[in-house]
Formats: C-alpha cells, sequence, structure tokens
C-alpha cells in the first residue's frame, strides 16, 4: 500500500469515506498547510506536506535525544535545552517580550475541532463561496459538524523566573479559543506591555495590568479572518513590528472580509496577503496579496520586507516572496482545485493558470506582467522566519535570514540561513545553507540575550502533547559587552532615555534597539533631532536611515 493510501486509512473516519464516496483530495506538502501556522505550518500546504504524510510517527523522545541527534553546521555554536513540557506544549510560533519572557502559541485543536475542506469535500463549493465568519457558521451547522469545544487553543507564557538559564515557570497567558471558528493560534508579539495574539478569525490585543501572568485585559482588534475551512493551517499569523512603527501581520488564503475602524470593507476572498495597522488598531490595509500561506514575515536592516510562502503539491515550490507593497503573487484559492477530484496514488492534478502561466516560478521572460515573481524557491515546509539583529553570533551572520523548514519530520526538517542582495527593482538568493539539522522546528526568534531560539514540535503531525524551545549560542560573541549592553538596553526600555542617548542609539549595532530608539523619539516628536541625523553625513547609514523612517 502506498504512503498516501496509508495517510487515507489513517486521516478519515469510515464515515466521512462514505460522505467522500472514496475520493480524496491529497496535496502531499498541501496537508497541513502551514498549520504551523498554524503549525504544521509550514508544511503541508501551507505546509509542503511529505509523500509520508499520515503516517503515524513513531515513538517521540526526549529533548536528550534532540540534542543528540541534531547537527549544527557552525561547530562553534553551543546547544541548550531552555524549555520543556510540561511548561509548554505544542508549540506554533512564539516571541519574547523585553525581559526575555517567551509567549508561545499552542494548539492541541489541530484536526482536533478545526476542520480541513480535504475531509469534507462534500462542503467544496459552499465552502470557496463563503465570504464572511456568519457564511462558515452557517456551513458548518448545515452539514452538522462537531466537536469544536472539547479542546482550546491558548497563549502560553513561560520564563526562567530565578534566572538559572533555564525556563522554570509557565502560566496560560490566555485560553479557552475554542468557538466554532477559532482557531489555530498561530502568532504574536509582545511589546512595551502590549502583546499581539492571532487566533483566526481574530487579531487580539492582551494586556497583563496587574503582572500576575495572566493576560486581564482582551480587545478584539480586527475580526472576519478566514471564512473558509479550507487548508487547515493556513491561518493568521506573522506578526511583527515595522520601520515604521506599525503592526504587520500575514494571512493564508483563506482569505478575509474585515471592516477597518475607518468604516472601509477589505474583501480579499480565497487568497493570503500581508496588512498592517497602526498598534491602536487604526489605519488598517493590505500592503500585499495573492499569496497561499506566508507563515512569517522579516525585515531586513534597510526595511525591505520578505516572506516564506507554501507551494501547492502540484510539482511546484515553496517560495520566498520580497512584500512588494502593491504587489500581487499571484496565488488563488481555487487554483488549488484544478482538477478536483482523484483517488489516492493518483497524481496531483494541475493547478490552472498557477502551473500553465507559471505563476510560481521565479523572474523569466514570458512572466504575466501582473505578478510579483518569488525571489527564489526554498525547501519544503515554510514555517517560521526571522531576521538576525546583528549582536549575539558571529558577523558571518550579519543582515541574513533563518528559515524554519518544517516537514513534521526530524530527519527532513531544517532550519535554513539565507542570505540575499539587490537585482534590478528586487532581490535575489546568494546563500541558502543548512544551519540546523535533526530537528522539527515550527518557529525560530532572537531573544534579548542575543541567543537564537527555535521551538521544537518533536515530531508528527498531530499535536504530541509536548513541546521544547532549545537556545543556541555562540560562545566568543556571547562574551562581547554588546551582548550584555542590549539585554540591559531592552530590559530597562527607552522612555525614560534621553534625545541625546536615544539619537546615539539609532547607530547600534542590534537592529531591535534602533529601531525602539528611533519609535521613542518619533512619539516625542523630536523632529529637530531626527533632521539632523538625517542630514549628518558624518552619521552611519542605518543611523540615517532609522532617523528618516523616525520623521515619517
Amino acid at each position: 500500500m502506498g504512503s498516501k493510501a496509508r495517510a487515507w486509512e489513517w486521516f478519515h473516519t469510515l464515515e466521512e469515506k462514505r460522505k467522500l464516496q472514496g475520493v480524496f483530495i491529497m496535496h502531499r506538502k498541501a496537508a497541513v498547510a502551514g498549520w504551523i501556522g498554524g503549525i504544521l505550518l509550514a508544511v503541508v500546504g501551507g505546509w509542503g506536506m511529505p509523500s509520508s504524510w499520515g503516517q503515524r510517527p513513531g515513538k517521540l523522545g526526549g529533548a536528550e535525544e534532540t540534542l543528540g541527534r541534531l547537527r549544527l553546521a557552525d561547530k562553534s555554536l553551543k546547544v541548550q535545552l531552555w524549555a520543556a513540557e510540561p511548561l509548554l506544549a505544542n508549540p506554533v510560533a512564539f516571541c519574547f517580550d523585553e525581559q526575555g519572557r517567551a509567549f508561545i502559541a499552542e494548539t492541541t485543536r489541530f484536526g482536533r475541532g478545526v476542520p480541513d475542506t480535504r475531509s469534507h469535500m462534500y462542503w467544496l463549493e459552499e465552502d470557496l463561496a463563503n465570504r464572511t465568519i456568519d457564511d462558515l457558521l452557517a456551513m458548518y451547522k448545515k452539514h452538522k459538524y462537531q466537536g469544536f469545544e472539547k479542546y482550546s487553543d491558548q497563549l502560553r507564557l513561560v520564563w526562567d523566573e530565578q534566572g538559572t538559564g533555564r525556563a522554570t515557570k509557565s502560566t496560560i497567558f490566555s485560553g479557552g479559543y475554542n468557538r466554532p471558528q477559532d482557531g489555530l493560534a498561530a502568532g504574536v508579539l509582545a511589546y512595551r506591555g502590549r502583546v499581539y495574539f492571532a487566533c483566526i478569525p481574530d487579531l487580539y490585543l492582551l494586556q497583563d495590568t496587574n503582572r500576575d501572568g495572566v493576560a486581564d485585559v482582551k480587545e478584539t482588534l480586527f475580526s472576519g479572518f478566514g471564512p473558509t475551512a479550507q487548508f487547515l493551517g493556513h491561518d493568521l499569523h506573522g506578526l511583527r513590528l515595522g520601520p515604521d512603527g506599525r503592526l504587520y501581520f500575514s494571512i493564508g488564503d483563506r482569505g478575509f472580509q474585515v471592516l477597518t475602524r475607518e468604516g472601509q470593507r477589505l474583501l480579499y476572498p480565497n487568497m493570503g496577503a500581508v496588512l498592517r495597522c497602526e498598534l491602536d488598531g487604526s489605519r488598517l490595509e493590505v500592503v500585499h496579496w495573492g499569496l497561499r500561506n506566508p507563515q512569517e514575515l522579516a525585515f531586513d536592516d534597510l526595511g525591505y520586507l520578505f516572506t516564506f510562502d507554501n507551494n501547492s503539491d502540484s510539482g511546484d515550490r515553496a517560495r520566498w516572496v520580497y512584500v512588494m507593497e502593491g504587489g500581487d503573487s499571484g496565488w488563488r484559492g481555487g487554483y488549488q482545485y484544478g482538477t478536483l477530484y482523484h483517488t489516492p496514488d493518483t497524481p496531483q492534478g494541475n493547478r490552472g493558470p498557477w502551473n500553465v502561466e507559471k505563476l510560481w516560478h521565479t523572474y523569466h521572460a514570458d512572466q504575466p506582467a501582473w505578478i510579483i515573481p518569488p525571489v527564489s524557491h526554498l525547501g519544503n515546509g515554510p514555517a517560521g522566519i526571522v531576521h538576525y539583529p546583528g549582536v549575539g553570533l558571529a558577523d558571518r551572520y550579519r543582515d541574513s535570514f533563518f528559515a524554519c523548514d518544517f516537514t513534521a519530520d526530524p530527519n527532513s526538517s531544517v532550519i535554513w540561513n539565507v542570505r540575499f542582495r539587490p537585482k534590478g527593482a528586487g532581490f535575489e538568493m546568494v546563500q541558502a545553507e543548512p544551519f540546523l539539522r535533526g530537528i522539527v522546528a515550527t518557529d525560530c526568534d532572537f531573544g534579548p540575550d542575543g541567543a537564537f531560539y527555535w521551538s521544537d514540535w518533536v515530531g508528527g503531525w498531530n499535536p504530541p502533547g509536548k513541546g521544547r524551545l532549545f537556545r543556541v549560542t555562540d560562545p566568543q560573541a556571547q562574551s562581547q559587552p554588546v551582548v550584555a549592553e542590549v539585554q540591559r538596553l531592552l530590559r530597562e526600555g527607552f522612555p525614560q532615555r534621553s534625545a541625546a542617548e536615544l539619537c546615539q542609539l539609532l547607530g547600534h549595532p542590534h537592529q531591535q534597539v534602533r529601531l525602539y530608539a528611533q519609535l521613542e523619539l518619533a512619539e516625542r516628536q523630536a523632529h529637530q533631532s531626527l533632521r539632523e541625523i538625517a542630514a549628518d553625513r558624518s552619521a552611519s547609514r542605518l543611523a540615517r536611515l532609522h532617523a528618516l523612517w523616525g520623521l515619517g
């Protein structure tokens, strides 16, 4: 029996098989599509599921086993376990606040409460026609889809209470996300006491005003993302603070219909996109569209924005995308069903214009003029990405990106180190090297301590009930005074600093320090100071650039 046939036997109940009359769409990578981006984020269809999708994983080992099998390309680096179950489980995405505490989006609803249309092909046409969350709920009710409330997604807070170098405590910062329309929890960003949390269909602003480790303020900034079920994991995610001081985030091809605070209706059905808004939720707008499942976002030192988007399992490839403002990457959700029904072990069908017109290809002479082609092709299961902030590792990593390539299997999952350079009006990839193998990473980030962290799903597609955060350090780089300086600056904050100190910090080697100094000066409306730095030819290029951003 082929691997796809085995996946069919495992994934579907007898009742579902009868409804489908033996027909099933299996998109190898798309299978879970990004849920880790839902977590499985990356992979499957968003994610890019491998041909072995659906096979039961073997026994899940402990953290020591992971440490024993992982392979670091850079032998000068040191790996340590920072947190593990029971402090966390099923991590999809995470971030650190300025104090070094980790906020972790966790899921238990993957495959256990949040449906995937591939298991319910009888509602496909209805699903593609949905435009609102009410449409989605009506479809669930019509087809008597149940089981939503048994499992909940949540946001976990994990920290090192004693300063031992390893997490010792955790709380459920915000939980109870188990409504029929909820999930997967797939994105989080912490900034100056505010925690932005993405759990489709809503984007939330959470705050812990009494500092007990549990959010006591919960505001829904926006609702209306994901009015279709489509592929599990093609969700709301990718939260990132931009150089313009605005909140950027991404949505998979479940699409959205959202009403802005100014009364404008944003309707983008059956496609993924990148959006941005002010930190209070005002001025929401679409930056780039036509994406499939852009799991995360990352800015380089010069303010250029990139994402890692998944393939559709029809011979196309995962894509590294330059998120050009006003650009269209060409994907539409309906392309997924170019050849609608086929049985297990039958080759995947076409994807309409996506393949025929080579919309997913890098630039070529016959490129359709209406799309922005991808920068490059890379990997199989796009998940979390992060830009190196400039402090904590060796200089060889300066202005490069780290990208999680998730396949649910430690034998094929990778974290890449990639680098780009300008080419014409876009970019070209000049480096793509494995940074870390033998792990199942859903996300990666840098902590205030200068260390590189990744969240480990442990293995398999379904939530394993386990999860870890590992820490990678460069002992030589960590001994440099600037590492401790960054940690101190972020911990102490910026509002109390003088304008002179903030202006000096605009040229700091750490990307986050520069940005926070810029945002504080902009908030104070220190226009004269910013203009002087922007015009000062003796100042560094980055200092002048941040001054210009601060001026707006």
